[in-house]
């Protein structure tokens, strides 16, 4: 029996995923195996090569989105998930934005968030 769950995500870019991830100082892999429970195996188009025996991994749907793809309990064991998951969710959010406004000629762009 597989522990692999399969999240769906808005992801779509995965140059901006793979820097995502390098600024968090996570070791990333392309096409590669994403580690789980006994030595268990899955394919994934990038995996986040993560500190203990858990990896996560991203895997392209047709509809150009990635699928998240872990096992949490394992990436649970060693590392907050929730923590780690919205780490990466928002460092990708805020890569995909200034990728967008540099697009459009704004060179200089920063990110500014403002909580109410």
């Amino acid at each position: 029996m597989s522990h692999f769950s399969t999240l769906r995500t808005k992801i779509s870019d995965v140059a901006i995923l793979q820097t995502s991830l390098r600024d968090l100082g996570i070791s990333v892999k392309d096409d590669a195996d994403v580690r789980g429970y006994n030595g268990q195996r899955v394919r994934a188009d990038l995996v986040a090569v993560l500190d203990g025996e858990y990896d996560l991994g991203w895997s392209r749907n047709g509809d150009g989105t990635f699928d998240l793809i872990a096992d949490l309990w394992g990436v649970a064991k060693k590392h907050n998930q929730t923590e780690l998951i919205n780490s990466i969710n928002q460092k990708y959010a805020v890569n995909k934005t200034l990728s967008e406004v540099k697009q459009r000629g704004l060179q200089n762009a920063n990110v500014k968030l403002v909580i109410q």
